[in-house]
């Protein structure tokens, strides 16, 4: 098969692209479009399919049909003669990606990336799948091959493909109108139910849930495949023992992890939880940092034509560098993989000279491709973990990385009229924002108020919460829809309840409007957050371990939480308004609110309170009572341990 040059080809529509992953196709043989009208009008006055192509930039098997497939000459020619080709980044359009993967689960059964999929002129799909290889392979028919079936069946049995087109889009709207709420009570069974059906799964070998592939489920874990040299954390484990990454690091593995570590520490002050979340974030500030302030979308697993290249050590590599460390590490001459040696870690305690002498070694590598592009929602869940590590570790640089992300996406990351957008790279930013991207940043901008009591940061995230409403929920059936009503027509508007790697966004939301309710005393957000939760309620109660959002967000609503308040004279916080806040950071309390003054916005949750005796004083109140104020940190830790 033919493999051309780059640049051998002049490029394609998506070279003005802002999407790394559409760029990499920019020199594609294949006349790639970008999902869009000019596409979608092609399609319709030429009568011609639509092949659509869905993947992301750090995706292995992506690059892999790339390589076998799109840079082909003939495959190229073929696709170009028959088909309008439109490549879709799955992470800049969450919302096309959502869509035509419930679509190729419910024709094929299965998922993944890279997405290939058939559709009409009017975007129904009618067929589809994952990979294809170049030729017929392991039972899987070559890509060339479904593409002449397509296109004969399109040609010759238009009759067929209406039918099946007209199937599945009945399926994508039962799909999208399946949830309705429930009259059942909102009790802590649920919680209880949930808590055993995922002990079921649990591996009490080697930890995690299920058997293989295995992945880190930070949003279960709230209610595991670490790089041992330069921290963070790799997608996703090929085995069940956690010895072989899917290398490919992304930013809401990894922030999502950081804050749950965190949270770890809080809980059993062990220090190796410390050290993972803090080592997580140094990686991200160090490897995945936009000089915007903001932070990359993620690393490939790839790097000069290989998987895992960057991160795997032959034994006379690793002992030229650290000889002594060998043995910590499992370093052997035959490796665990492949000849080389993945790192595994052979306690709590790892040799910091030597791991250090590692990423220096390292840091001299070809490293794996980097996605640019700045994610809103992402950012959020970054932001969260900053902020909330740092007033845990009383770590101010990572609160200021918190402010600087927070900061960038307030500023830049939004359209003339202050919408919210969904990304941004290079001096760009693009694509309405979706209820991820509004969730995610109100959390991690009030995680961001509570670690600073810094008025802008509660503001701006009570004005996201309000938009939030405006253009998401739905005023009918409650919750709120993926898209707003201002939002390009697609085939059906999603209201997405389950979750899978990331915290879904209604549960996110429901979380977030308890608390919003609480500071600024306004119940229709609490009434909101219940009528998300009760929509729910059958996901919490069916399938847990797709609801852990929605789980914890009905914690919190029994779970009486605690109301804390911390006021001080002046302006100044002092040492005595340090050595208060720093007990309420040293404890993990899912169920609490932490606020100071000044709150930046009204909130009936500090009338009243005042200094005792002017000195920094603290309030615990709960279940609509509250304890006497106290200036001492001894006492407060009582309340709060009550």
């Amino acid at each position: 098969m033919a493999q051309i040059d780059p640049g051998g080809h002049k490029p394609n529509r998506l070279i003005h692209e802002m999407s790394p992953y559409l760029i990499q196709h920019a020199h594609n043989p294949v006349d790639w479009y970008p999902w869009g009208p000019e596409a979608l009008e092609k399609a319709r006055a030429e009568d011609k399919p639509i092949l659509l192509s869905i993947g992301y930039a750090a995706c292995h098997w992506c690059h892999v049909m790339e390589r076998e497939s799109f840079e082909d000459e003939t495959v190229a020619a073929y696709m170009n003669e028959h088909f309008v080709c439109i490549k879709v980044d799955r992470e800049e359009r969450p919302d096309l990606d959502s869509i035509y993967m419930d679509a190729v689960q419910a024709m094929t059964g299965q998922g993944g990336w890279p997405m290939t999929m058939f559709l009409t002129p009017d975007t129904v799909p009618f067929h589809g799948g994952t990979y294809f290889p170049p030729t017929d392979r392991a039972g899987m028919p070559g890509f060339l091959r479904v593409l002449q079936g397509v296109a004969g069946i399109w040609e010759d049995r238009r009759e067929e493909v209406r039918v099946q087109s007209a199937a599945v889009l009945e399926r994508l709207q039962a799909f999208a109108n399946v949830a309705s709420p429930s009259d059942d009570p909102l009790d802590a069974g649920l919680i209880d139910h949930a808590v055993t059906q995922l002990g079921r799964t649990f591996d009490r070998v080697h930890g995690g849930f299920g058997a293989s592939p295995k992945f880190p489920q930070p949003p279960v874990l709230e209610l595991l495949i670490y790089d041992q040299v330069g921290g963070g954390f790799h997608r996703y484990a090929t085995d069940r023992a956690w010895l072989v990454p899917h290398f490919e690091k992304m930013l809401y593995d990894n922030a999502q992890l950081a804050r749950l570590y965190t949270h770890a520490y809080q809980a059993w002050n062990l220090p190796l939880y410390r050290r993972v979340a803090i080592e997580t974030l140094e990686y991200l500030l160090r490897d995945m940092r936009d000089r915007s302030g903001g932070f990359h979308s993620s690393e490939d697993a790839d790097s000069e034509g290989q998987e895992g290249k960057f991160y795997v050590w032959d034994h006379a590599e690793f002992t030229a560098v650290a000889p002594d460390a060998a043995g910590w590490f499992g370093v052997s001459e035959q490796g665990n993989w492949e000849g080389t040696n993945i790192l595994i870690a052979a306690s709590d305690d790892p040799p910091a000279e030597a791991r250090a002498r590692l990423l220096e070694a390292r840091s001299k590598r070809v490293r794996p491709g980097l996605d640019n592009k700045v994610l809103t929602s992402w950012n959020g869940l970054a932001i969260a973990a900053l902020a909330e590590a740092g007033a845990a570790f009383a770590r101010p640089d990572l609160i200021d990385a918190a402010r600087a992300a927070a900061g960038f996406v307030l500023d830049t990351m939004r359209d003339g009229n202050g919408r919210l957008l969904h990304a941004y790279r290079e001096g760009r930013a693009s694509v309405q924002g979706m209820l991820e991207d509004f969730a995610y940043l109100a959390d991690g901008l009030f995680a961001l108020w509570e670690a600073t009591f810094e008025p802008r940061w509660i503001e701006a995230a009570q004005e996201l919460a309000g938009q939030m409403v405006d253009l998401f929920w739905d005023e009918e059936g409650g919750g709120f829809f993926s898209t707003g009503i201002d939002h390009e027509a697609l085939l059906v508007r999603q209201k997405e309840l389950v979750e899978s790697v990331t915290p879904g966004p209604n549960g996110v939301a429901a979380l977030l409007l308890q608390k919003m309710a609480i500071i600024t005393g306004d119940e229709t957000q609490a009434d909101r957050a219940r009528q998300v939760l009760r929509l729910a309620r059958t996901l919490m109660d069916r399938a847990p371990q797709a609801a852990p959002s929605f789980l914890a967000a009905l914690d919190f609503h029994l779970g009486r939480p605690k109301e804390v308040v911390i006021v001080s004279p002046g302006d100044a916080d002092g040492d005595e308004a340090e050595a208060l806040v720093r007990t309420v950071w040293d404890r993990f309390l899912p169920n609490r609110v932490l606020a100071g003054a000044p709150p930046g916005i009204p909130s009936p949750l500090l009338e009243g309170k005042l200094p005792k005796g002017g000195v920094a004083t603290a309030f615990v109140c709960e279940g609509y009572a509250c304890r006497a104020p106290t200036t001492d940190p001894g006492e407060l830790g009582r309340l709060l341990d009550a």
